[in-house]
């Protein structure tokens, strides 16, 4: 069995340009290499790999083809805005399509043994992207894609995806909630962005776990929250898989939300989550960058993520 963590990116990614005024910039994943250049040992304990790109079919898992082609003509004819917050440039179609592919191999490193544990390092993030309409920053649901990825391709029977960003993962939860193989979690400042994410909405098959928070509690209050849910959502239903919607503005400081968790909190979510995946499914855990936009925090984020998936 594999005994490294991965740290799965790739330069695409940094293609995708939404001007340095947009909140979601390539700044932010500039700032995590350059962070990790200053953990000598953490850099050495990771097998960093370059991850692919999506296949069109892959996309297709949870999107709409006519969707998926929309995107991908907007971007050949120079970009656009596919909503007020949304905008596709020339190098958008192989930033998201890296995007998705980097996660879908981190699902199969954990399948195979190469690496049980992965983060992939991409933008843009995802979980706000609908099956047929962008939204949030979002194109397409690289989690989402994920999740039914892992049920098509390795036979996965229960899939947990767990979204602790502070804005509810309403796109995520459009893509699964039919499939009664994968339960979802999302924990979320409430009222805030999108305005989703009821603790009554279950979706239909009563797979889906929402907890809209109040801003500006206690810490802790959050993670217990999420954890309770987290449990909850895996009782009598032990993954084969977890999926983590790892979400940075959900910490104290970031400008787009007003949760209050600490770089400890990070360390402490993280090691639960691994904790219950080597309970449920040998360890099998794949997590994904979805917001956070303080550059220089999503940074220490993302190494306290690592260090504790390691």
């Amino acid at each position: 069995m594999a005994t490294r963590v991965a740290l799965i990116s790739h330069p695409d990614c940094g293609r995708h340009d939404t001007g340095w005024d947009h909140p979601e910039h390539v700044g932010r994943l500039v700032a995590i290499p350059r962070a990790l250049k200053h953990d000598l040992a953490l850099f050495e304990a990771l097998e960093h790999v370059e991850g692919r790109h999506a296949t069109e079919e892959e996309l297709a898992l949870a999107h709409d083809p006519a969707y998926i082609t929309r995107v991908r003509t907007l971007v050949e004819e120079g970009g656009g805005r596919l909503d007020p917050d949304t905008v596709v440039s020339e190098g958008s179609w192989d930033a998201v399509t890296a995007g998705a592919g980097c996660v879908l191999d981190g699902v199969d490193m954990a399948f195979d043994g190469r690496a049980l544990r992965s983060f992939s390092a991409v933008r843009p993030p995802g979980h706000h992207a609908l099956r047929d309409r962008a939204m949030g920053f979002c194109l397409f649901g690289n989690v989402g894609i994920a999740a039914h990825y892992a049920i098509a391709k390795h036979g996965c029977e229960r899939v947990l995806v767990v979204d602790w960003d502070v804005h509810h993962g309403n796109g995520t939860q459009a893509l699964v909630e039919h499939e009664p193989r994968i339960h979802f979690v999302s924990m979320h400042q409430w009222p805030w962005y999108p305005g989703t994410g009821a603790t009554d909405d279950r979706g239909p098959h009563d797979t889906v776990w929402n907890v809209p928070m109040p801003p500006s509690l206690p810490s802790v209050q959050y993670v217990e929250a999420l954890l309770a849910a987290v449990d909850a959502a895996a009782e009598a239903f032990t993954p084969d898989l977890v999926l983590i919607s790892a979400g940075f503005d959900c910490l104290d400081g970031d400008p787009l939300g007003a949760f209050t968790l600490t770089l400890d909190d990070v360390h402490t979510l993280t090691r639960a989550m691994v904790e219950r995946a080597e309970r449920w499914c040998g360890g099998r855990l794949v997590s994904a960058l979805e917001g956070g936009y303080a550059p220089e925090l999503v940074a220490k984020a993302v190494l306290v993520h690592l260090r504790a998936l390691a």
